[in-house]
């Protein structure tokens, strides 16, 4: 008996889970248990650096709403972020990414929603910048303490949905003409590491994979049962998941200086909780 709803809208959060873990995607997402342990300890430094990357990402959306930089500036109080702060002044990566074109429109925080297999598919930009009818450049901030790593970037899923689905509801930022596949480019930028830029260019080719693969996975999870949904067979990343307890592999969290270089600590699990009313929606 098939027990995703009719009405089940998904992101590259929850597809992400699902790929990862597929017991995780069911617990949290159609079972409804949120975050019941610290997914890594020390508990207080886990919550720094979310906290942070949480600020980081307002101080821009404040930046790019108009409020004065040394306004903002002044504001900041951790050395830290004051810091990825600027570093993101002195490089300015909205302007150097087409954001100071005078044709260009850009957007912060920005949601769309698009459609995989039959059901919602939904994106939430960091920055979207689009010169109409030329490009349009998707900025992702990642405040990772880390370095990026092109490969494990290539392999998330929001490196296929962000894409994929700007290309579907594009329009809407592209004067009513459909975006093109290879006027999209996904940027990841470090404050961190601000030398050390992701760009990766899309194409009609990889909008056609990502409809397949995409569509695969969620086909897969719509067909599967209540008891279908099976553990993650590679337990290491289990101490880093807060749902672990609920699995029986352990009950004590990882510590966050010794977890996976490739482990992501910048998505909060709640940043894909949307109220549609205030998404734009794609038009067919």
């Amino acid at each position: 008996m098939m027990v995703l709803p009719a009405d089940f809208q998904f992101s590259q959060a929850s597809l992400q889970d699902f790929v990862a873990c597929p017991r995780r995607f069911q617990l949290r997402y159609l079972m409804g248990l949120r975050w019941p342990a610290v997914p890594a300890e020390p508990i207080e430094e886990h919550e720094r650096r979310m906290r942070l990357g949480t600020e980081f990402h307002r101080l821009v959306q404040r930046y790019l709403l108009g409020v004065p930089e040394e306004r903002i500036t002044r504001c900041i109080r951790d050395p830290e972020l004051q810091n990825w702060w600027l570093s993101f002044l002195s490089h300015d990566p909205v302007a150097h990414y087409g954001g100071d074109d005078s044709a260009a429109k850009v957007r912060s925080e920005l949601s769309l929603v698009g459609r995989v297999a039959g059901y919602r598919l939904v994106a939430k930009y960091d920055v979207v910048i689009v010169v109409p009818r030329k490009q349009a450049v998707i900025l992702d901030w990642k405040t990772s303490h880390r370095p990026p790593t092109v490969p494990w970037l290539r392999r998330r899923l929001q490196t296929r949905v962000y894409p994929y689905v700007l290309v579907q509801a594009g329009a809407l930022l592209n004067g009513r003409v459909p975006v093109q596949p290879r006027q999209v480019e996904m940027v990841y930028w470090y404050p961190g590491f601000p030398d050390q830029t992701v760009r990766l260019p899309y194409s009609a080719s990889q909008y056609a994979l990502d409809d397949e693969y995409l569509g695969s996975q969620v086909e897969m999870i719509a067909a599967c049962g209540e008891g279908d949904f099976a553990l993650a067979e590679d337990e290491k990343s289990c101490k880093y998941c807060a749902y672990r307890s609920y699995c029986g592999r352990g009950d004590r969290a990882g510590n966050i200086d010794d977890a996976d270089a490739e482990l992501d600590f910048d998505l909060d699990p709640d940043d894909f909780d949307f109220d549609l009313e205030q998404i734009a929606e794609i038009e067919f």
